[in-house]
């Protein structure tokens, strides 16, 4: 840590004004951050993405804490079909940090070194929180890096997912694979060639209690389709149009066996106030000031949303991760009488009832009100 100040946990992170153009410009590369516990088949993944034929360049780089407390991290290179590997060695042994202050920095001198990748594919490890990890790359980008976050991808085992899912936490912390899984936009529930057709259902739907959003893909050795792995543009205010239709179709969900993470969605007509959604969305993430009917905070892991603002001809899409949110205008217009907006929750504790109505008073109300 020589060299580094770390600030207090508490201080206030001052805001700035960022004026970008949605969506990823085209110099910039994709980052796929590649998540799930040991086992599930990542490292199949990788190796599979890295050795099929796609005339892609793609960087490999693998978040896993080996013997004692050393962290390393292996970039492999794909090219051609020929792998070399290069390693780097980070003396800051937490991920959010070397992400965020040694692992950018080194992967875009790496850039600079061997030329331009076309992808990025990071793995963390099985208990990181990728969401940590996520943030840091989409700050990252918003501030003119090179790399763009393009999404979160979560391997799940067919056989033993389910018993990961529901494994009880002392103290009640979060389950990291339900965590997981609330942060993803693709899940590749892999293995499914071991269990049975009910056995298969089963961990379905347990994934999509969970995130009513995520895209399900099922795999036997991790083989899957590129085309539905890279690119994904899940961060991409360009793709608003999809997002719309995708928002329109999620349906909120009850907790499965009993845990605690789940999707609320609801939708309100109408033009909102754009100060009183920014003051609702702080409140609902940072000051985490509504709980639930048992009285617990609700936490939001993922929120996505289709916006529609007094005097915006065009769609707002907005997006967040943890604490960190955005809001960003779409090429899409809306349709005469078509302004619906459309809000997307994924978390803990969550209590559609009460975050409706805290949202209508707060939000639609103030709309009025002004």
């Amino acid at each position: 840590m020589d060299g580094m100040v770390m600030e207090e946990e508490d201080d206030c992170p001052e805001l700035v004004p960022i004026d970008t153009q949605p969506g990823p410009s085209a110099d910039q590369i994709p980052v796929t951050i590649i998540t799930g516990y040991l086992g599930s088949g990542k490292t199949t993944l990788l190796n599979y993405i890295l050795t099929e034929q796609h005339n892609k360049r793609i960087a490999v780089i693998l978040n896993e804490f080996g013997e004692g407390s050393a962290l390393e991290k292996s970039l492999a290179v794909s090219q051609d079909g020929e792998l070399y590997e290069e390693w780097l060695e980070l003396r800051n042994g937490c991920l959010c940090c070397s992400v965020k202050d040694n692992g950018l920095k080194a992967i875009e001198n790496l850039m600079e070194k061997k030329g331009k990748f076309d992808y990025i594919l990071l793995e963390t490890t099985g208990l990181a929180d990728p969401g940590a990890v996520a943030s840091m790359f989409w700050v990252d980008a918003e501030l003119g890096s090179d790399i763009y976050l393009d999404g979160i991808i979560t391997v799940i085992d067919a056989k033993f997912g389910l018993k990961q899912l529901t494994e009880e936490k002392a103290n009640g912390l979060v389950n990291e694979a339900a965590r997981q899984i609330a942060l993803a936009d693709l899940t590749v529930i892999n293995k499914v060639d071991l269990v049975n057709e009910e056995e298969l259902a089963e961990i379905r739907d347990a994934v999509r209690s969970i995130n009513g959003l995520v895209k399900i893909l099922e795999t036997q050795r991790s083989r899957v389709d590129l085309s539905k792995v890279l690119d994904l543009h899940s961060f991409d205010s360009n793709d608003g149009a999809n997002l719309e239709e995708k928002l329109k179709l999620v349906k909120s969900t009850r907790p499965h066996l009993d845990k605690t993470i789940l999707t609320v969605t609801f939708e309100v007509a109408g033009d909102l106030s754009e100060d009183a959604l920014n003051f609702f969305i702080q409140d609902l993430l940072w000051e985490k000031m509504f709980k639930n009917k048992e009285g617990q905070p609700m936490t939001v892991i993922r929120l996505k949303g289709i916006i529609s603002f007094e005097g915006k001809a065009h769609q707002v899409m907005l997006q967040g991760v943890h604490e960190l949110y955005e809001l960003n205008d779409t090429p899409q217009l809306w349709e005469e009488n078509s302004r619906i907006s459309r809000l997307v929750f994924i978390g803990r504790n969550l209590d559609k009832d009460i975050l409706q109505e805290k949202f209508i008073s707060a939000v639609v109300q103030g709309a009025k009100r002004s």
